[in-house]
């Protein structure tokens, strides 16, 4: 089928200045559609990716990739635990915890939030807060001084700063002279930090570990769990399961996917719905390559008829049509290859240039979280766009390229 006469002949056809321009307009047509389809999805998957990757990484920056916890709540062994675990491969870092729920007073505002103890010298090896410190350090929390450090977005709605008296309050009950009260406890506002993450920002406070043992009231020695970060986050999910058998009996262990995983699918769902959306702008441009297809198979009723008569068989009629079909299919696709490849790389210059030729902000800082437009351009999305794009290309010649092939050369050249 696809023989040098049949390719010649349908690079001919595709060349030729036809006497019908219509059909030259729809196969132009049809080419830039196929372009504009395949530079949508590559743009766009690339920027999803790139949204996808730097929320990811703003939610790491505060959340381990593998978390060691007990269902009693309580870990006693964790000193032997860490001690294990710091010297398997893959592990760059370990740290204790203490978490419980609390509300949070200052003046007349209070808040819900998120305590949690941390060891501040060990800290900075499982997370990234002390990168994202606004005012103070992680290193201002000692044992006994009753220090805390905010969210600023926290710290906003709390209208409090540095330096400032807040009051924690627990869900645990205090006998007094006066009756049965909440137990609550007076901090230090020690520093803020900012991660980028609403969840975070709004929603969690750090204390000392053992400033937060006394005020839940935990037995001397113990923690809640063990954050753990690995030197690739893409292996957590095998490593936790590894992990969970050789755990100590009541211990668990779970990944940062387990955590987040209706987020994550969430994206990866949106991601598979904008892929499909788009790919019908392909679909579409492919229907036009049928239209002009069958256009130029009805112009060339006589010239089908005399290739048959000179011996072409409808094997190499069918081959020069879908030859022609391809060629169209491919010219758009690389155009759509070339246009999708420069934007992706270069979106994150291209946005800021039309905010200031527009002056205006397209993600607003004051709104969004993350205010400019990234993009992580993945091959592997490239080449599956590429040959979806061809496939259908391909598939749309089929049908115009079968029904060249059942002319009957004395029914075409009756009337020539």
């Amino acid at each position: 089928m696809f023989k040098p006469f049949p390719f010649y002949i349908g690079l001919r056809y595709t060349r030729a200045k036809r006497r019908n321009h219509f059909i030259s307009f729809i196969s132009l047509t049809s080419m830039l559609g196929i372009a504009l389809g395949v530079t949508a999805l590559i743009t766009v998957l690339s920027v999803m990716n790139g949204f996808e990757k730097e929320l990811r990484q703003r939610m790491l920056g505060m959340s381990a990739h593998i978390v060691i916890s007990r269902s009693d709540k309580e870990m006693w062994e964790w000193h032997t635990l860490i001690q294990d675990l710091q010297t398997r491969s893959h592990v760059t870092g370990i740290a204790p915890f203490i978490q419980g729920q609390s509300m949070i007073t200052y003046r007349k505002n209070v808040e819900g939030v998120l305590l949690q103890g941390i060891v501040p010298e060990q800290e900075p090896h499982v997370s990234e807060v002390k990168e994202h410190m606004v005012n103070g350090s992680i290193d201002d929390l000692k044992a006994g001084e009753f220090g805390i450090i905010l969210g600023s977005e926290l710290a906003h709605k709390l209208r409090v700063s540095m330096g400032q008296k807040v009051t924690l309050v627990v869900p645990q009950a205090s006998i007094t002279p006066v009756g049965i009260l909440p137990r609550m406890k007076r901090f230090i506002v020690k520093g803020i930090f900012s991660i980028g993450m609403h969840e975070y920002d709004s929603g969690l406070v750090l204390l000392h570990i053992e400033d937060a043992a006394r005020l839940l009231r935990m037995p001397k020695g113990t923690v809640h769990g063990l954050n753990m970060k690995l030197d690739d986050m893409f292996i957590a999910p095998a490593f936790s399961r590894d992990l969970r058998s050789e755990l100590p009996k009541g211990s668990y262990s779970y990944d940062w996917t387990y955590r987040h995983k209706n987020f994550f699918e969430a994206i990866k769902m949106e991601k598979t719905v904008m892929f499909v959306i788009l790919t019908l702008i392909i679909a579409v441009a492919a229907f036009n390559i049928v239209s002009t297809l069958v256009m130029v198979v009805t112009d060339k009723q006589a010239d089908i008829a005399i290739l048959r008569t000179l011996g072409a068989t409808p094997m190499t009629v069918m081959g020069i049509f879908m030859v022609q079909g391809t060629l169209i299919g491919i010219f758009g696709t690389l155009l759509g290859l070339m246009g999708g490849l420069g934007l992706a790389l270069n979106i994150e210059t291209i946005i800021p240039a039309i905010e200031q030729l527009c002056e205006c902000r397209i993600l607003s800082p004051d709104i969004y979280y993350i205010s400019d437009l990234p993009s992580d351009l993945r091959w592997p999305d490239v080449y599956k766009i590429t040959g979806l794009s061809l496939i259908i290309s391909f598939l749309a010649t089929m049908y115009p390229a079968w029904r060249a092939s059942r002319t009957q050369p004395a029914e075409a050249l009756r009337y020539e």
